[in-house]
């Protein structure tokens, strides 16, 4: 009984000896909970931090990559405000009057000569690569990036000269349409059904800018300035702009249209060649190819045709119109020909669109003219398309497309380079 009594008495002893050691825990893990508390907020802090220093790191990556998608985009940009300052300067001095008006071929000549010599002497400087005729296996591509170039820039000055600057604009927003299609024939490039779509609705855009009369015909006869001064398309506000409009008849408009749209094709064709070179010639060897061709051509033309001869400016003013000419040319074409070898054709030739927002302003301040709703809703259309097309860049299927055309693209090069 002694025994029994002890037993219960050792079993409440232990746990009278154990509960003190079973405190001791508790009070030990107590004690430590803070601590544990806030050794985790310190870890979470410090991951906190070195994330947001991955973030900071990660920011110049971003930019990089962003620099990277983006760059021929905004060289081609900048190369259309060029162009944009460029024909501005070609249409005052081939609009104007008296026996030193230019020609097309003139500026044709001044422009491409400046960039030709301008192109020469850097190359010459920086002992560019295979200087001055690029490498034997595509100098047949540059002679025809070059005559295509020449021929290209001769309609689109022509019909400058009897086109309104908008009209003349315009015509030219048929480049990035032909463009597409001619590099789908001739390199294989993907053209899905959305570029077909955005083409057909940029060319829904030009039409109603330039509103042809056989699409939108006038009531009643027009009065003899009006059919005559070559503004059909614009609403003029203010007839005391800073030139005036120069006149023009029917005929002149018609051959002025056609030869713009001959224009496009030959500018199609120079754009595909310069992404089918790539980058095997440096960009300023495609453009003194261009150059020197367009400069040769116009001399001879100027030589032979029995109504035309060289001019020499008269007054300042002629003078800096032409010095603009020169220098704008010379970087339009180095920039336009850096971001077509960085960018897919229909996405970078997309980008002349925005020469509609340039035309439209200059012909408010230069020209006196206001464009009526119509012209407004094309410019919304066309530049609709150009940012909806611009934004299709890494779409999967085209990704998944362009590995074939790679291999399609070298072996054409390679066909044609053994029979230059």
């Amino acid at each position: 009984m002694q025994y029994g009594a002890i037993k219960p008495a050792t079993d409440a002893a232990g746990v009278q000896r154990d509960a003190p050691r079973s405190s001791s825990k508790v009070a030990d893990n107590a004690d430590a909970g803070p601590e544990a508390a806030g050794l985790g907020r310190r870890f979470r802090d410090a991951a906190d931090a070195d994330g947001d220093q991955q973030r900071r790191r990660d920011v110049p990556g971003r930019l990089r990559a962003f620099y990277e998608r983006n760059i021929g985009l905004f060289f081609v940009f900048l190369a259309q405000t060029f162009g944009s300052v460029m024909s501005t300067a070609a249409k005052l001095l081939t609009s104007g009057g008296g026996p030193n008006r230019f020609h097309a071929l003139h500026i044709i000549f001044v422009r491409m000569a400046a960039t030709a010599v301008l192109g020469f002497l850097y190359m010459w400087h920086q002992r560019v690569p295979d200087f001055p005729f690029g490498g034997r296996g595509i100098r047949g591509l540059l002679l025809l990036r070059g005559l295509a170039g020449f021929l290209g820039l001769f309609g689109l000055y022509y019909s400058l000269t009897y086109l309104d600057f908008a009209d003349s604009t315009v015509v030219s927003f048929l480049i990035p349409i032909l463009t597409a299609v001619v590099c789908y024939v001739w390199l294989r490039e993907p053209y899905t059904i959305r570029e077909a779509l955005a083409g057909l609705i940029a060319l829904a855009g030009v039409l109603l800018v330039a509103r042809p009369p056989f699409l939108f015909p006038r009531e009643g006869a027009e009065p003899p300035e009006a059919a005559s001064d070559g503004v059909g398309s614009l609403v003029v506000d203010h007839p005391h702009g800073l030139v005036p409009a120069p006149p023009t008849s029917p005929a002149q408009r018609g051959f002025a249209v056609l030869c713009g749209v001959l224009g496009t094709f030959a500018a199609a064709v120079a754009y595909t060649t310069i992404r089918v070179i790539g980058k095997r010639a440096h960009s300023l060897i495609s453009v003194n190819y261009f150059a020197l061709v367009a400069t040769v051509g116009s001399a001879l033309i100027i030589l032979v045709h029995p109504d035309l001869e060289f001019v020499l400016p008269q007054g300042v003013m002629q003078w800096t119109l032409l010095t603009i000419i020169g220098i704008t040319g010379f970087m339009l074409q180095f920039l336009l020909t850096e971001g077509l070898k960085r960018e897919k054709a229909g996405r970078a030739t997309n980008m002349i669109y925005i020469q509609m927002v340039f035309a439209l302003v200059v012909e408010r301040v230069v020209w006196g003219t206001t464009p009526p709703p119509l012209s407004l809703l094309g410019a919304v259309l066309i530049i609709g398309a150009a940012i909806w097309l611009s934004l299709q860049k890494n779409h999967p299927p085209v990704v998944v497309q362009q590995k074939p055309v790679v291999d399609e693209e070298s072996s054409l090069l390679g066909s044609q380079e053994d029979g230059i």
